[in-house]
């Protein structure tokens, strides 16, 4: 039995199920093929469509028995690092994100928005926008459904006058 489970590996169900898929659906796929009744072609079909849903089980028990020694895959996803170089870099990234927070928070863009709100209001609070919607000018406000006419014209079939004489009936 435990050269039976190091053989499979550790994925044994994936390989049992991949096994059961591929018997069961043969089965159905021979009997399709050399028995003789009314629905074959679906046997066939059937046998077929089961068969490829067993490459599913046969890719998770290749994929879950892939070793890899644990040296290559710490040094693969960067999980040994060099102290110089670690330093270094942790260094260099954190007065790049101090450099952009200062930008951001505490640099120029607060500087304009006191300078913009200190020279046009007293208390140094945002002036208000410029902008002004055209509802709140108190004038009246046309909206689309307003704007569309609610009146169709619509013509009578007997009032249209085909040509006939080219169709054939």
């Amino acid at each position: 039995m435990a050269m039976l489970q190091a053989a499979l590996g550790r994925c044994a169900c994936a390989f049992w199920l991949a096994v059961a898929f591929d018997a069961v659906g043969l089965t159905v796929l021979l009997l399709g093929v050399f028995v003789n009744i009314f629905f074959y072609d679906f046997l066939i079909y059937a046998g077929s469509i089961v068969i490829f849903m067993s490459l599913v089980w046969w890719i998770f028990w290749y994929t879950g028995n892939i070793e890899v020694p644990p040296g290559e895959l710490a040094d693969d996803v960067g999980l040994q690092k060099e102290p110089r170089r670690a330093g270094l870099l942790s260094r260099w990234s954190s007065r790049i994100s101090q450099s952009f927070r200062s930008r951001a928070w505490g640099g120029s863009w607060r500087r304009a928005l006191r300078s913009a709100g200190s020279s046009s209001t007293a208390g140094g609070a945002v002036p208000a926008s410029p902008l002004t919607l055209p509802g709140s000018t108190g004038g009246h406000l046309k909206t689309l459904s307003e704007s569309v006419s609610a009146e169709v014209h619509f013509s009578h079939p007997e009032a249209m006058t085909t040509d006939t004489a080219n169709t054939s009936i």
